[in-house]
């Protein structure tokens, strides 16, 4: 299974905010869309991403205000990405061996999506539920 389909089953869907975002907002809009992170975005091009773990630690752990703190303050701006054509099990080493939860899905430099760990796991889980009831049907017929 391709990256690719886990786009296609969940929608290509992502949310972004520009650098000269506050923490604050890009929070908001995390909250709003139900979502753990934020690309940062600036003229159609991936410069960073916020995750919720980016705002704990680097704003509300450190006593800091998140209206008077920009997203370039807290951002990871060395972004990993995959394509579409990744396999699940590629992007799910890629993200165990680098400690991320979210991939940016990039085609032709267009960001076309993003997907989580959770997106990872739960198409894994759904591929593995088919193979097992195509083996009962198999040792039972």
């Amino acid at each position: 299974m391709q990256v690719r389909e886990i786009l296609d089953s969940k929608g290509h869907d992502f949310w972004s905010v520009g650098p000269g975002t506050s923490a604050h907002e890009a929070l908001r809009v995390m909250a709003d869309n139900e979502v753990g992170s934020v690309l940062v975005v600036e003229d159609g091009q991936v410069r960073g991403i916020v995750t919720e773990r980016d705002y704990v630690r680097k704003v509300a752990m450190e006593g800091k205000s998140s209206p008077d703190t920009w997203v370039t303050d807290i951002m990871t701006s060395q972004v990993l990405c995959t394509r579409p054509e990744q396999t699940i099990e590629q992007a799910m080493a890629l993200m165990t061996d680098k400690r991320v939860r979210h991939l940016p899905v990039l085609s032709d430099d267009e960001i076309v999506g993003v997907v989580s760990i959770g997106d990872l796991v739960k198409a894994v889980i759904s591929e593995q539920q088919f193979l097992i009831a195509q083996l009962e049907s198999y040792i039972n017929s």
